[in-house]
């Protein structure tokens, strides 16, 4: 199988290509060329799942024979498909990582994808990461102190909660945080540039493990392909999904899963007050708007990148909101099921995934009668400033959030600039002061 570019400039290259370069040459996004149908069993464990799904992707890669170990690495821990307090409502819980966030499986399995591919003699590696919250801290854990890597975070400055940014901040080592002076999508469009710049690249070997690398679309199809199997096998129908998105990273992964025949019933997007999606898909013109602060961080993007492969498996517009439908949650009706959830769906809910519930409720007030399960990207211990006052109680933090939390953590300030990023590339340091935690 061979990969394409959605600008469709690129040659088709192999994946093992693909993943190392992260973005293609003509700044579009890898895909495969075809998205294969599947028929399987669900494994006993995710980690067996998700290499009978990942296998026809692999089959002509260098990495085939070790696609086991890669798998039984990235996916150590569950993501258990848990029943709410609702007659077929579910929770897909994505948290239970070494960072509490969904990012933890994709990311590993990146790392340790790009570790074998790693010639032994080449110059080291680094992976520029743009986040709104929690990708970098997931990529900075998968990479943290492996050899031939040094990893760049660019993150958004006061735009992410506390923990979140302590959890991008707590690395060192191959590890360097930086505070962008803008918004996510600034952090975005500089990842990009550094990318895409050919004459950087010929003095640094870059790579990159945003939702746009090859190398965190497909690792995330495997959870959704465990969960809805496993349904499928105790009801006999399939499990309609319910996904918090910003970026479109794992939505997307919901859609490949769907397309490659995995019993997945309706597919509907959760977004914030950022509403670029949910607009289009009510029939407006797809457009890029500026990012605005919500209380669900993560999902505050105004150019989701992976829009790009959603429009390159579909004829046109029409196909497209055929497939898919979006709704826009503000604030204040965040802050409602943040406090209601533990009463009403017998869950601690964290911004985002409140987002997701908050769909699912409306759509049973309307008489909406089948399974859904709501994705749970985050643990809510990252958000305690905002879900304890709410809930009324603390929330326990899991021991590997603790482990984060207890390490010092520091950052530098970055202009939003992407000149000053190429510097930074450059010299491996930046000319601006460093700064201690986040307050």
């Amino acid at each position: 199988m061979k990969f394409v570019s959605t600008r469709g400039n690129t040659p088709p290259t192999q994946i093992d290509a693909a993943l190392v370069v992260g973005l293609a040459p003509d700044g579009g996004l890898y895909v495969p060329e075809r998205i294969p149908a599947v028929d399987i069993e669900p494994g006993d464990t995710l980690a067996e799942t998700a290499q009978a799904v990942l296998s026809p992707y692999f089959a002509e890669s260098s990495l085939r024979d070790a696609l086991p170990a890669i798998c039984a690495h990235a996916y150590s821990f569950d993501a258990p498909l848990r029943a709410m307090t609702g007659d077929g409502d579910h929770l897909l819980e994505l948290f239970h990582g070494p960072t509490a966030a969904f990012k933890d499986y994709a990311a590993r399995f990146l790392a340790e994808a790009l570790s074998r591919l790693r010639p032994p003699d080449a110059a080291p590696t680094t992976i520029v990461v743009a986040t709104s919250g929690d990708t970098g801290a997931a990529v900075a854990s998968a990479f943290h102190r492996r050899d031939g890597f040094n990893v760049v975070i660019l993150y958004p400055e006061g735009r992410v909660s506390p923990r979140q940014a302590h959890g991008l901040e707590c690395w060192g080592d191959n590890v360097r945080t930086f505070r962008v002076q803008g918004t996510f999508d600034d952090c975005q469009r500089m990842a990009k540039q550094a990318l895409s710049d050919e004459a950087l690249r010929r003095e640094v070997s870059l790579s990159s493990a945003n939702s746009i690398s090859l190398g965190r679309l497909l690792p995330q199809v495997a959870y959704y392909a465990h969960a809805a199997l496993h349904f499928a096998r105790r009801q006999g129908e399939a499990l309609n999904l319910i996904v918090p998105t910003g970026n479109l990273g794992n939505a997307c992964a919901a859609f490949v899963a769907r397309r490659m025949g995995l019993p997945i019933g309706e597919l509907v997007l959760a977004c914030n007050a950022n509403d670029v999606l949910p607009r289009y898909f009510a029939g407006e013109p797809y457009e890029p708007r500026a990012t605005k602060v919500t209380l669900a961080n993560a999902m505050d993007v105004g150019a989701p990148s992976n829009f790009e492969r959603l429009r390159h498996w579909h004829a046109g517009d029409d196909e497209l909101r055929g497939s898919l439908r979006a709704f826009t949650v503000d604030d204040a009706t965040i802050t409602d099921v943040v406090r209601g959830a533990p009463r009403r769906d017998g869950v601690v809910a964290d911004p985002h995934t409140a987002a997701g519930l908050h769909v699912l409720e409306t759509f049973r007030s309307q008489g909406d009668s089948r399974p859904w399960a709501v994705v749970a990207t985050a643990h809510p211990a990252k958000f305690d400033t905002i879900v304890e006052p709410l809930v009324g109680h603390e929330v326990p933090v899991p021991p590997s959030l603790a482990q984060c939390l207890a390490r010092p953590a520091s950052a530098q300030r970055l202009p939003a600039d992407y000149a000053a990023l190429r510097d930074a590339l450059r010299t491996g340091a930046v000319t601006s002061e460093t700064i201690g935690p986040s307050a």
